[in-house]
Parts: structure tokens; C-alpha cells; sequence
């Protein structure tokens, strides 16, 4: 029999009674059950949280076993404490110390106590039940880890072969996964399931895994319509988009302010010319590489010291022009905000975007191409069809083209990119496989060219070129002689605290002029003289432009990568004749003049007449504010790489008399060339239109740049694919004994002297450029917009 001792029984009927530690006790263990149970089980109902990444699979269930024990020590506490209070209830009732302390202990203090126990034994229930229902929970959601987890560990390369490189990839993978923090960005942790998850749902090599969750497919809601763009009235928000920082900069946006009320005058009358035509709003990124820190950033620090200014003056161009067509523009000068605007995932760049491109296009130079390339991955690959890539010189299809160039040795730093040849945009219209960006010259109103007639000094010369090297140019001492024989000989070479030792003493050198006084001397100025170089700059077409006369040097033989420094390398094989071929074949006299710097008495004559003859101020429409406008806005509506063009469809039938589609050509009324057939069943949606084809057969000697040009018309590529087709030879009566498809930038073309024609296999080598004297090739030529080369007459 079990005794108790009074002074025990009086302590355990004082805790009974107050009770309050008991209290505090299991309200302790209420709170703790209920916190176990939010952490426990509130991650298995709850969905996807934001920070998951897109592969891991949800392990809460790991504790399964460890969360069932502790919820059953749970419910054995609450039993235990339960029993002893009920061994403590039978000794109070088996012994009579209650009577003899009534008076201090009323009976209504122990009422509390039966109901507390009442209570307590509810919670060790409800304890029990949750136990028993989250043991149910735990075994399904460990069954399901268990399944994961196995398809986790046990995935396997599938083999299908709509995805030849998954396998190669996955391999890849596995040796070098870690070399790029971007792929563990992505999900991938050293696992099989990861690789293929990755390869199949952020990059495309591999087919989608059929256990993946995957979001039922919902009908998108419709595209809402596109914005359309407006003229801008105020370049202010331009400026600022440009931003600071750099001398490049400042010099972009003064240029901008100079011009601000001739591009707003240009927008006015474009906007008549169009009519209220609708034009989609484009989101435009322009990146300028070549000012970013990563591409060394050469321009800047010498745009107060004489450098080359030509791409900057193209740039400020580019940018007012875009702005005020009224596109949305991103701008910028550095490879951290590339990376930001394109969505480049952190890493070393092989991995794709972290979503797709917000841009419709992106303008930007070789530096910002490579810059995209090192940091879009695979996004490069499917985005770039999207880039306008800003080049001075430009880049023929057999340099563009990375196979053709590898094999055949056309092969350059610059090249190899495998763009679309018209993706490329030249300052000046020399190369017609590329776009013809261009950039403008300050036109004058009708008081300001009287005024320059009036003052001009026609014994007064300025010498082309701010750089002191330019003056070292061999056999200048000998036509300088002659020219300051008549001319008063003025320079703007740039020096510091002494004048540069090339500049002779009687040439007066004013030093590096601002914009404005350099066109007031230009506006005094009879002649502007060349002395070789630079190539193709912007100041000739200023110089024309406030009324001065161009004169500069003939070569021979022509300039190109073959002989000369400066061009060895650039991915053109372009013969340039002389310093601006552009104003000597687009402008030529009486504004310009090319002669032969090595024959005294051509360029004595030269001289002579220059300063008997009076010339107008000119300049050419396309480099006018509104001849850009107008040509960006065309190349804007109406270029697209991202689209495959369509060639006419094939006959469903194989019966002889629908062998052929009707012929898409027909010889011209005086047979000389093909033109557009009027009876042609189907007319493609292209541009340039198609009625502004004419096929012509060059001479051996000559480039189809140079054919078209000799008949008044200029070389279009876009035309290419409607003529290459062997039908095309027997429609110009050249005879074949033989014809093959090959990779060829001279293609199509006929060897004449074997009769034997040939077909370009690679539709990136239809090139206008290039010649070989044993082919006579078929050039695709078109008519073109008076003062406006890049575009044809209907065109606009």
C-alpha cells in the first residue's frame, strides 16, 4: 500500500489548487505543438516559393521519421502527466486533510481543477488524432520524395532524333558544369536529372523530360496592339538618354543641339510626305562599343586633341535620327549596362538571357557585337537577326561568312559573323551587300548660301586633316610648292604648347577649331585639299556643303587590303581609286576634283581652273537630315532577318505541262537584260519590290557593283535568289554544257569560255562585290530615288 506523507500531500493539493506553473506548462506545450506544426506541415500544402529554383524538388519530407517521434513523446507527456493526476485525485479523496483545512481552502478553488483536467485530457487527444493523420501525410509525401528523388538520380540521356546533340551536350556537361557560375544560377548542381533539365528547358538540345511539372497550357490572352510612333517636336529627353560622363558624349549632344532645329524641320516634312501612314513604335537598344571602358575607349580622351571625330558625327546622327522618327530608345556607353538592359544571367556569358530580348533591335559597332556575343550564350545565336551593326567600311558576304572565309582565306579579325550582309551599315553607299547608314552635313538656307557666294576668297586653302601625322605624308613638299604658288594655304592641326615641325612655315595653322569657327573658315575658303587620307571622313561633304571645292589624290594603283596598311585586315576587298570615292563617282566635278598628286603640271592645271570657276554650295539629299530620316524609316518598317523569305511554290503535280512554275523573268523589250515578267503568276512580299529588278551580265573584269552602276542603276542582293536558277542562263541565250551549285561569292555566274554556268549554293555569299576574269556573272541591278541610292523609287 502506498503511503504519502502529509507534508507531500499538502504541497501536491497547493499546486492542484493555484495550479498556475501547471498553467504556464501547458501553454508552453500548446505553443510548442503549434509552432511544430505550422514548420512541419504548413511546406507541404504551401506553393512554390519565388527563391525555389526551377529544378529543385521539394525535400520537407526528409524528416518524416524524426517528425513522428517527436509528435508521439508529444502525446506520451500529455498521458503521463494525465495519469499522475489522476493517482494524485484518488489519494485526496482517500484521505480526509480537505475537511480539516475548509476553512482556509474553500471548496470553490477545486472546481477549476476537475475542468483543467477535462481539458488536458482533450488535448492529449487531439494530439493522438494529429499524430495519426500527419503519419498518414508523411508516408505519402516520403513515397513521393522517394519517386523524385529516384528520377532524380536515375535520369537517362534520352535518344531521339530530333535532338542529335543531346547526348554530346550532356557530356559536356558532366566535365564542364562548374566552369560557369551562370549553370548553377540555372539549377544545375552536378546531377543527370539537371543537366537534361537545363538542356531541355533553358537551353534547347534535349526533349522536355515527360515527369516534369508543367503549367497546363492556357489560351494567351490577345497581343495588344502596338503603340505607334509619333514624331518627336523637342530632343531635350534625347539628351538626356545619352547621358555623361565622357568627352565623346559631350561632343554627340552638341551636335545634337546645333542640328536640333534641321532634324525637327526634316520631321515635319517627312510626316507630310507619309501622310499619317501607320508606324509600329520600336524598342530600340543602342550600345556604342567602341566608347565603352572594356573596348579601351581610345576616341574620347582625343576628341579635344585633333582625333578622328567621323563615327561620333555618325552615332549623334543615328541616335537624333531614331528619336525623332519616334522610337523608344535604350542608350549605352558601358558593358555593365548592356548586360543589364539584355538580361544577362551572372557567370561568364554561356549561358542564355534570363528572359526574352525586350528589344525589337539593337544598334551597335564590332566592339558591342563581341561584347554580346561573350555575354548572350545561345541567346546570340537566336537574337542576333535583331542587330544593326555600324560600319564604316563595310563587310562582303566572303568575309562574313565564317566557313567560306576559313577555306577560302577571306578570313579577318573583323569578319566571320554570319549576319545577314545588309545587317551591316556603312557611313558612305560604297558596298550595296550592306545597308547605307550614312550620317548628315548642315544644310544652308537660301541667305546663308549668298552670303557665302559673296565672301568667298578664291585664293584661300584649307588643308584636310587635324593630326599632325597627316602632314608627313610622302611628296608633299612638291605639290604644296605649286599650291602656295596661288593659294593662300591654311591648316587646323591640333598641338599643345609649340607648332607641329610636319607643318611648313607658310601654311597658317589655326590650331584644333571648335565646330562653328571651322565652318566659318570653310565658308571663306575656296579650296579643301586632301592630303591621302584620311578615307572617306565626314569634312569633304561639310566642305562641298558651305561652298568650297574638293580636291584630293588619284591612286594608282587603287588602295586596298592587298597593298595597303590601313585596309589590310578590314573584311572587304574593296579597291579604293581615291581618298573619298564617294565624291568622286556620287558628286565628281565641279565640285571635286581627283587628279594625280605625282603629276606636277595635272595638278597645276587643277589649281588654275579651281580658281576660276564658281561653284554652289551643294549637298547630297541622303545627306540631308530629311534624306536620313526618310532612310531609316524605310529600313526600319520594312527590313526583317528574322523571316525566312518565300520563293515561289512548287507545282503539287508532276504532269509535263506543270513541270514549271510560268517563268518569273522575261527578256526585256530590246533584249539587252531580263526584267520582272508582268505576266508572272505570284508576286513576293519583298523589298526592295520586285518591279524595280533588272537582270544584267557583267564583263569579265567588272564587279556587279561596277555592271549596274555603267547602266545607270545600282546592285541590289536582295534580288539574287530570283535569279539564280538555271532557267535564268537560257533566257539570256548563255549556253551550258554543264551546271553546278557551289559556294561561291561570284555566284551565279557563267565560265563562257568552257560553257560552263554555275549556281550559288550559299544564299549568305550573294555578294555585288568581287570579279574574276574567267566568269562573266548575272548582277541584280534596280532603279534608285534621285538623290537616295539606298532606296528605289517606290521604295518609300
Amino acid at each position: 500500500m502506498i503511503t504519502v506523507n502529509a507534508d507531500g500531500k499538502i504541497m501536491v493539493r497547493r499546486c492542484l489548487v493555484t495550479l498556475r506553473p501547471f498553467r504556464i506548462f501547458v501553454l508552453g506545450i500548446g505553443f510548442f505543438t503549434l509552432c511544430f506544426l505550422m514548420t512541419s506541415l504548413g511546406g507541404q500544402f504551401s506553393a512554390k516559393r519565388l527563391g525555389d529554383s526551377p529544378f529543385t524538388i521539394r525535400t520537407e519530407v526528409m524528416g518524416a521519421l524524426e517528425s513522428r517521434g517527436v509528435l508521439r513523446r508529444m502525446s506520451d507527456m500529455l498521458e503521463m502527466l494525465m495519469k499522475r493526476m489522476d493517482i494524485l485525485a484518488r489519494l485526496e479523496n482517500s484521505t480526509d486533510f480537505h475537511r480539516g483545512d475548509e476553512a482556509r481552502f474553500p471548496l470553490d478553488r477545486f472546481q477549476p481543477a476537475a475542468g483543467l483536467m477535462e481539458r488536458i485530457q482533450a488535448i492529449a487527444q487531439n494530439v493522438s488524432d494529429i499524430a495519426i493523420k500527419v503519419d498518414q501525410i508523411l508516408r505519402n509525401s516520403l513515397l513521393n520524395g522517394k519517386v523524385m528523388e529516384g528520377r532524380r538520380d536515375q535520369c537517362e540521356v534520352p535518344r531521339d532524333p530530333k535532338y542529335p546533340d543531346c547526348a554530346g551536350k550532356v557530356e559536356w556537361m558532366r566535365a564542364r558544369w562548374t566552369s560557369d557560375p551562370c549553370y548553377a544560377f540555372f539549377g544545375v548542381d552536378g546531377t543527370e536529372c539537371s543537366f537534361l533539365i537545363y538542356l531541355s528547358e533553358v537551353e534547347w538540345f534535349c526533349p522536355p523530360l515527360p515527369w516534369r511539372n508543367r503549367t497546363v497550357a492556357v489560351p494567351s490572352p490577345p497581343v495588344p496592339p502596338r503603340p505607334q510612333a509619333a514624331f518627336r517636336r523637342d530632343l531635350a529627353h534625347l539628351l538626356e538618354l545619352i547621358g555623361t560622363g565622357k568627352e565623346s558624349l559631350s561632343f554627340m549632344k552638341k551636335r545634337i543641339r546645333h542640328l536640333a532645329q534641321q532634324w525637327l524641320r526634316a520631321a515635319r516634312r517627312l510626316e507630310q510626305k507619309l501622310a499619317g501612314r501607320q508606324r509600329d513604335q520600336k524598342h530600340i537598344l543602342i550600345h556604342i562599343g567602341f566608347l565603352t571602358e572594356e573596348s579601351g575607349d581610345v576616341f574620347s580622351p582625343r576628341v579635344l586633341k585633333g582625333g578622328p571625330l567621323g563615327e561620333m558625327v555618325q552615332w549623334a546622327d543615328i541616335l537624333a535620327a531614331l528619336f525623332v522618327l519616334g522610337h523608344s530608345l535604350r542608350v549605352t556607353v558601358s558593358l555593365k549596362e548592356l548586360q543589364s538592359h539584355l538580361g544577362v544571367p551572372p557567370g561568364r556569358g554561356n549561358c542564355p538571357l534570363t528572359s526574352p530580348l525586350p528589344f525589337d533591335l539593337i544598334y551597335t559597332d564590332y566592339h558591342g557585337l563581341q561584347q554580346m556575343k561573350q555575354h548572350m550564350g545561345l541567346s546570340f545565336k537566336k537574337y542576333r537577326c535583331r542587330v544593326r551593326v555600324i560600319d564604316t567600311f563595310g563587310t562582303e558576304p566572303a568575309y562574313n561568312h565564317e566557313e567560306y572565309a576559313t577555306l577560302r582565306g577571306y578570313r579577318t579579325n573583323w569578319g566571320y559573323w554570319n549576319l545577314q550582309p545588309a545587317q551591316f551599315m556603312t557611313m558612305f553607299p560604297h558596298t550595296p551587300d550592306n545597308s547605307f547608314m550614312g550620317f548628315v552635313s548642315e544644310e544652308l538656307n537660301q541667305t546663308e548660301r549668298q552670303l557665302i557666294k559673296a565672301n568667298k576668297v578664291s585664293s584661300m586653302a584649307v588643308v584636310y586633316g587635324k593630326e599632325a601625322s597627316i602632314w608627313k605624308v610622302g611628296g608633299k613638299e612638291k605639290f604644296l610648292a605649286i599650291l602656295n604658288k596661288y593659294m593662300e594655304i591654311h591648316g587646323t592641326v591640333y598641338y599643345e604648347t609649340q607648332r607641329p615641325p610636319e607643318v611648313p612655315a607658310f601654311v597658317k595653322n589655326h590650331g584644333l577649331l571648335p565646330q562653328h569657327e571651322f565652318q566659318q573658315l570653310l565658308r571663306k575658303a575656296k579650296l579643301f585639299i586632301g592630303f591621302g587620307f584620311p578615307y572617306e571622313g565626314p569634312a569633304p561633304l561639310e566642305a562641298i556643303a558651305n561652298g568650297c571645292v574638293f580636291l584630293q589624290a588619284r591612286f594608282r594603283p587603287p588602295h586596298s587590303s592587298l597593298n595597303h596598311e590601313f585596309f589590310r585586315g578590314k573584311p572587304t576587298s574593296r579597291e579604293v581609286s581615291s581618298q573619298h570615292p564617294y565624291a568622286e563617282d556620287f558628286i565628281g566635278k565641279p565640285h571635286v576634283w581627283t587628279v594625280d598628286y605625282n603629276n606636277s603640271e595635272e595638278f597645276e592645271a587643277a589649281i588654275k581652273t579651281i580658281m576660276r570657276t564658281q561653284v554652289d554650295p551643294y549637298l547630297p539629299y541622303e545627306y540631308t537630315c530629311e534624306g536620313m530620316l526618310e532612310r531609316i524609316h524605310a529600313y526600319i518598317q520594312h527590313q526583317d532577318f528574322c523571316t525566312t523569305s518565300s520563293l515561289p511554290p512548287s507545282p503539287k503535280t508532276k504532269s509535263p505541262a506543270m513541270q514549271s512554275p510560268p517563268s518569273l523573268l522575261a527578256l526585256s523589250p530590246n533584249a539587252t537584260h531580263l526584267v520582272w515578267s508582268p505576266s508572272a503568276g505570284w508576286v513576293p512580299q519583298a523589298w526592295p519590290p520586285v518591279a524595280s529588278l533588272q537582270v544584267w551580265v557583267s564583263e569579265p573584269q567588272h564587279t556587279c557593283t561596277e555592271t549596274c552602276r555603267r547602266h545607270g542603276l545600282v546592285c541590289e542582293p536582295t534580288f539574287f535568289r530570283f535569279l539564280n536558277k538555271e532557267e535564268v542562263f537560257l533566257q539570256l541565250s548563255i549556253a551550258c554544257d554543264s551546271t553546278e551549285y557551289e559556294m561561291n561569292h561570284l555566284y551565279p555566274a557563267v565560265a563562257e569560255n568552257v560553257h560552263e554556268c554555275y549556281l550559288q549554293k550559299e544564299p549568305l555569299l550573294f555578294s555585288c562585290a568581287g570579279y574574276n576574269t574567267k566568269y562573266r556573272r548575272l548582277c541584280p541591278c534596280r532603279d534608285f530615288r534621285q538623290g537616295q541610292v539606298a532606296l528605289c523609287r517606290d521604295c518609300l
